[in-house]
């Protein structure tokens, strides 16, 4: 038996050595595999997660986008409303001839027969 030096112990040559050594080996083999499955599962769960969070901060920033939108949308809608209402109380007015005639004499400086009208600046009326 040839007995190889490592440091101050000598190792037996013996098939039990030899097999108890691959043994070892085969665990030692055994525990990389593991260890780079263990790591490319992690990496894969990592990735998976990641494209998860970034599809849910996306969406949640579409929806802060839609919900501002909306709400936009409903002011404009309630200044359309208010200016509709306006809109038909003018239609309204403008049944009225007496109506029509104060307009006719304040926009279009028309007058009654015998009725001078003076523009003075700076003062508005309104009827």
């Amino acid at each position: 038996m040839s007995a190889a030096k490592k440091g101050n112990l000598a190792q037996l040559q013996s098939t039990y050595i030899n097999a108890h050594n691959k043994q070892e080996e085969a665990i030692a083999r055994k525990r990389r595999g593991l260890y780079r499955r263990l790591i490319a599962f992690t990496v894969l769960g990592l990735l998976i997660t990641y494209g998860f969070v970034s599809t849910l901060i996306s969406q949640y920033n579409k929806i802060q986008e839609q919900a501002q939108t909306r709400i936009e949308l409903e002011q404009e809608a309630t200044e359309l409303k208010k200016q509709q209402v306006l809109l038909e109380e003018e239609i309204v007015k403008l049944d009225d001839d007496d109506y029509i005639a104060k307009i006719a004499r304040r926009d279009y400086f028309l007058s009654e027969e015998g009725e001078i009208i003076f523009k003075i600046s700076g003062s508005s009326s309104s009827y």
